[in-house]
């Protein structure tokens, strides 16, 4: 079975505050906040964005993709055939989905540690819930990308996976029939019930086949929607109390099929060599790994850290949450919408669209964006070369702030960009207010949905602001 190289978690910049709930429907609620996907994010540009960060300073890439999702934007088309387009993964690689419950992104990651050849294992949520509902606010949207391997000199394993067991019980405790927009669940005594003696039974079997006992657990991380039987187990399990990992529960909610992937990215900020970590997710059953940190865990921190990209954090209103998950639909500009995207040109201009490839003249070296076969400086023709833009920094060198361009969240924010090393582009600024656009603002790129027409995505590339949290690591690995 390979080994963990790499963990890279995508939280979404937004958050909604619980007690927003309750002043808006006089009900539902609670405390703390909420993690919020923006209008132009799904489960797909989650998962590019946690994979960049998981494949960043790699020498390692991935022959296989599997990605997981309760929350597919595309049914019949493969979401894993788009998010390897926009990674810029070669054709070879062998990209697949999993759908459904938290169940599949646990599966997505034993597949992954099990293959015979790198592999990348994507956890996508975004939660949702009818207004007011459990669902609702306490559930948060997030990404995890696990890059799985035999480990070389340069990209050594960090964490071992020395066990593994399951159970899987057949029984109606969450449930959401095709086409329905919600989740439905049974009593939550009921689940608790159910579920105990699963956990106990996968726990305990993993620990057996690792001859080890559950005091020798450094972290307990545990996971799954049924909240009260989580939480039953994490008690009863028989681990020291300090092993058991706390949850980010209060600032970001439940993760869904991300959960685990958001716990273990923390619990490998701060572990040390020979530590022993247990996954358990409850979810139709019990599924427990047992991973061991080798000596190269400190050596890759996942970056940034979930502690960072709370920190990051910005507020949004319910009412802009409402509209963003379309439960809300509100007057739109009165501009005639945009014509969604044409299947030729897309697939003849795909790595520019997806992966964002520009290109750079060999006999002048003006970097073309986008890319062109004649020099846009020097005039030369078909003389070009590749030149991937997704990862490369750039400064904004002027700006609009446009009130009556159609989009879902207005104002739109227009940037024009110069990026280091050479190109200008002009596109949207996301995850950024106005007031703190400013000519000279330091900007990364971001994989987003532009727009839906006839139920086509168009994806492309959006600069956002680099955060000052961020500013050093990324700036370094640029």
């Amino acid at each position: 079975m390979n080994g963990l190289i790499s963990l890279g978690v995508y939280i979404p910049r937004y958050r909604l505050q619980r007690e927003a709930i309750a002043a808006a429907l006089g009900t539902g609620g609670g405390r703390g906040s909420r993690s919020v996907a923006s209008y132009d994010e799904d489960a797909a540009s989650l998962g590019v964005e946690a994979a960049r960060k998981a494949l960043s300073g790699v020498g390692h890439r991935p022959e296989r993709l599997y990605f997981a999702t309760p929350a597919p934007p595309y049914l019949d088309k493969s979401n894993a055939a788009v998010i390897a387009a926009a990674l810029g993964l070669d054709r070879s690689v062998f990209a697949a989905d999993f759908g459904g419950a938290p169940r599949s992104g646990f599966g997505a990651m034993v597949a992954a540690a099990e293959a015979d050849a790198p592999a990348l294992a994507l956890l996508s949520d975004l939660r949702t819930g009818r207004p007011g509902s459990s669902d609702e606010s306490s559930g948060g949207d997030a990404a995890a990308a696990l890059l799985f391997g035999p480990g070389t000199e340069e990209d050594p394993v960090i964490a071992r996976v020395i066990a593994m067991a399951a159970t899987t019980e057949e029984f109606l405790e969450r449930w959401r029939a095709p086409g329905a927009q919600h989740s439905r669940t049974w009593e939550e005594r009921f689940g608790e019930h159910v579920y105990g003696p699963l956990a106990e039974e996968s726990f305990t079997a993993a620990l057996k086949q690792a001859n080890r006992t559950p005091s020798q657990v450094d972290r307990l991380l545990t996971s799954g929607l049924a909240t009260r039987a989580v939480r039953q187990f994490a008690r009863t399990s028989g681990v020291r109390a300090e092993a058991v990992a706390a949850d980010r529960w209060n600032e970001l909610g439940n993760c869904g099929t991300a959960e685990l992937g958001v716990q273990l990215a923390d619990a490998l900020a701060t572990a040390g060599p020979g530590e022993l970590i247990a996954l358990v997710l409850l979810a139709d059953g019990a599924t427990t790994v047992l991973l061991e940190t080798t000596e190269h865990v400190t050596q890759r921190r996942p970056d940034p850290s979930v502690a960072a990209q709370v920190e990051a954090g910005a507020p949004i209103s319910y009412a802009t949450f409402l509209t963003w998950r379309g439960v809300l639909d509100r007057e739109p500009p009165r501009r005639p919408e945009p014509d969604g995207p044409a299947a030729p040109p897309a697939h003849r201009s795909a790595a520019y669209k997806h992966s964002f490839q520009a290109t750079r003249c060999t006999a002048c070296g003006t970097v073309n964006v986008p890319p062109s076969r004649v020099c846009y400086s020097c005039s030369q023709i078909d003389e070009m070369a590749p030149a991937p833009l997704s990862t490369t920094l750039g400064t904004v060198v002027t700006f609009t702030v446009d009130r009556l361009a159609f989009t879902p969240s207005p104002p739109m924010i227009a940037v024009v960009v110069d990026f280091d090393g050479g190109g200008r582009f002009r596109c949207e600024l996301a995850d950024a207010d106005p007031d703190e656009v400013h000519i000279g603002m330091r900007v990364e790129m971001s994989f987003r949905r532009l727009l839906t027409a006839d139920g086509v995505h168009n994806y492309f590339w959006k600069a956002k602001p680099l955060r000052s949290s961020q500013t050093n690591s990324i700036e370094e690995n640029a």
